[in-house]
C-alpha cells in the first residue's frame, strides 16, 4: 500500500509572504506620511478645481460674449444718432453759408443802389420766359412800386456792375425785363479805353456771345481781347459807363467797313436773382437836382471867365 502524497506549502509561503510584505509596507507608508490618503485628496481637488476653471472660463467667455453684443448694440445706436447730428449739423453748415452769401449779394445791391443819385428799385427776379428767339424776365416790382417803362435794369454780381436790360412792360405788382441777349434789344455803347461809338445787341439766347457793330476797321489796332465795352448814356435809357462786356473776339469782313465784334456779357444772366430797376431822368432827392445845376452854373461861370 501505496503513502499518499505530501503537499508541498513552500511556493505558497514564499507569496503568502510576499503579499504580507507589500500589505505592511503599504500600512506602513499610510501610517507615517499619510501619503495615499493626501494624494487621492489633491487628485480629488485637482479634478474638481480644473472642473470649476473651466465652467468659470466658459461662464466668463458667455458673458464677455453678451456684453459685447449689448456694447455693440448700444454703439450703433449712439452711431446712428451721431450720424443724425451730424446731418443736421451740416445742414446748418449749408444753411449758414448760404445765408451769407445771401447777405453778401444783398450788401452789394444795397450798396450801389445807396451809391447813385438816380431813383433806383431793388427787385427779386420771379420768372424767366422765352419763345424762340425773344425773352422776357419777370420781377416782383409794378408800377405801385414806381417801376415805369423803358426804365434801364442794372445788377451787381461779385463786385462787378453790369446791365441787364429795359423794362417793357409794367404791371400793378409786376414788370417785364426785355433781358440784353434779347435779339431786339439794341444798347448804345463805347469802348472803355479807345471811346469809339457802337451798338450792341443779343443773339437771342443768354449762353451767346452779344454782338457790337459799326465801329471802323481802321481802328483795330486799338482794340484789343478783353477791353471792356460801357454804356454810352445817349439817348438817356441807362445811365452812363455802366459796363456791358468784354470783347472776346474779332472778326474783319471783306464786304463791310465796320468790324464784327464779339462782346461777352458782365453778368451771368444764368445766376442772376436780383436786379435794380434804375429811373434815369430821376434822382432821389430833389436837393441833388439843385446841386447838379448849382454846379453846372458854377461850372459855365468858370468857362466864360476862362475866355
Amino acid at each position: 500500500m501505496q503513502n499518499p502524497k505530501r503537499f508541498s506549502f513552500k511556493f505558497r509561503f514564499r507569496e503568502l509572504l510576499f503579499v504580507i510584505l507589500v500589505v505592511s509596507s503599504c500600512v506602513m507608508l499610510s501610517l507615517n506620511a499619510g501619503g495615499f490618503v493626501v494624494n487621492f485628496k489633491n487628485v480629488g481637488f485637482s479634478i474638481f478645481s480644473a472642473v470649476e476653471k473651466g465652467i468659470a472660463t466658459a461662464s466668463f467667455h458667455v458673458k464677455n460674449s453678451f456684453d459685447a453684443v449689448k456694447k455693440l448694440a448700444n454703439l450703433r445706436k449712439e452711431y446712428e444718432v451721431l450720424q443724425e447730428k451730424l446731418k443736421d449739423y451740416e445742414y446748418m453748415q449749408r444753411k449758414n453759408s448760404s445765408i451769407l452769401k445771401e447777405n453778401a449779394r444783398l450788401k452789394e445791391l444795397l450798396d450801389f443802389s445807396d451809391s447813385i443819385m438816380q431813383k433806383n428799385y431793388p427787385a427779386n427776379i420771379i420768372s424767366r420766359g422765352a419763345d424762340n428767339l425773344h425773352t422776357t424776365i419777370v420781377i416782383d416790382k409794378g408800377s405801385k412800386d414806381g417801376i415805369k417803362k423803358n426804365m434801364s435794369v442794372l445788377a451787381v454780381q461779385h463786385g462787378n456792375i453790369g446791365v441787364v436790360g429795359k423794362i417793357i412792360s409794367v404791371g400793378y405788382t409786376t414788370s417785364q425785363i426785355m433781358p440784353l441777349y434779347d435779339i431786339n434789344c439794341t444798347v448804345s455803347c463805347r469802348m472803355q479805353n479807345s471811346r469809339d461809338l457802337g451798338l450792341v445787341s443779343g443773339n437771342g439766347s443768354e449762353d451767346l456771345p452779344l454782338s457790337m457793330k459799326y465801329i471802323k476797321k481802321k481802328y483795330i489796332s486799338e482794340l484789343h481781347f478783353g477791353d471792356v465795352v460801357v454804356t454810352s448814356g445817349e439817348n438817356g435809357n441807362y445811365l452812363k459807363e455802366i459796363p456791358v462786356g468784354t470783347i472776346s473776339k474779332i472778326t474783319v469782313l471783306d464786304y463791310d467797313s465796320s468790324l464784327e465784334i464779339e462782346i461777352a456779357p458782365v453778368i451771368n444772366f444764368s445766376r442772376l436773382e436780383t436786379v435794380i430797376v434804375v429811373s434815369s431822368n430821376e434822382l432821389k432827392y430833389p436837393e441833388d437836382k439843385m446841386k447838379s445845376e448849382r454846379n453846372k452854373e458854377s461850372n459855365s461861370e468858370k468857362i466864360e471867365e476862362a475866355r
